[in-house]
């Protein structure tokens, strides 16, 4: 799995025209899954973003995660982050997960990533055209890939 995990001051996903969720402070998890991602992946991921320490303290320095802030989290599925551009001009997304294959690992993946945060988490919809619109809080992106966990 790959997560682009933006901090942010407000996040939202339309879809249609309509608005289908709004965080204030928090995360944006741009979620990529893989055909070789597993239950251990999910896991893993989830824990290492609820305890992420990216968000200032009293001093200012990035030393409390978003479960110490109570900070919200919109998580978007995007299979573009396994995107190849080795060859020609046109991506490969061969290494994108199957919809059968991801769909039930994202929703596995929210689920759990609710569980360690404490509380429920906004999500857009898998396979939908969507707008997501953001503030950038510092700005902090930061890119975690399961594989290159060790």
């Amino acid at each position: 799995m790959r997560a682009v995990l933006q901090r942010v001051a407000e996040a939202s996903v339309t879809i249609a025209g309509q608005t289908r969720a709004v965080i204030r402070t928090g995360l944006l998890v741009l979620l990529g899954i893989e055909e070789t991602d597993t239950a251990e992946d999910l896991d893993w991921l989830s824990g290492k973003i609820v305890r992420l320490r990216i968000f200032p303290d009293d001093q200012g320095v990035m030393n409390r995660s978003v479960r110490e802030i109570g900070g919200e989290v919109l998580v978007v599925s995007q299979f573009t982050l396994f995107a190849s551009t080795k060859k020609g001009n046109r991506p490969s997304y061969l290494r994108a997960a199957r919809p059968e294959v991801a769909e039930p690992l994202y929703q596995d993946f929210v689920r759990r990533l609710a569980h360690d945060l404490g509380r429920a988490v906004a999500t857009g919809e898998f396979g939908a055209d969507m707008r997501v619109g953001l503030v950038n809080d510092g700005p902090v992106t930061i890119l975690i890939d399961t594989k290159t966990r060790d």
